[in-house]
């Protein structure tokens, strides 16, 4: 965890354009939903307190961002 953050301070102080992607907590092979939502610096959680998103829908919303840069010289996550 200490290394993502290290290398995320980096690119903030870069000349670099740069996007950071920080998944959820459990992130595992599932169902693609296309229903997730995005968030920044704060963590996303369901109803019951759990941060998790499967692979098929964490694919969707990188393939989205890289498609249609909308968090460009930010972090993001996703979660249910």
């Amino acid at each position: 965890m200490r290394g993502h953050r290290d290398a995320l301070n980096v690119l903030r102080i870069s000349n670099r354009r740069w996007t950071y992607f920080s998944p959820a907590e459990l992130i595992a092979p599932g169902e693609r939903t296309g229903r997730f939502r995005i968030g920044e610096d704060e963590r996303i959680v369901d109803a019951e307190g759990h941060s998790r998103i499967s692979i098929e829908d964490a694919a969707v919303a990188l393939l989205d961002e890289a498609e249609l840069p909308r968090l460009v010289q930010r972090r993001f996550t996703i979660g249910y």
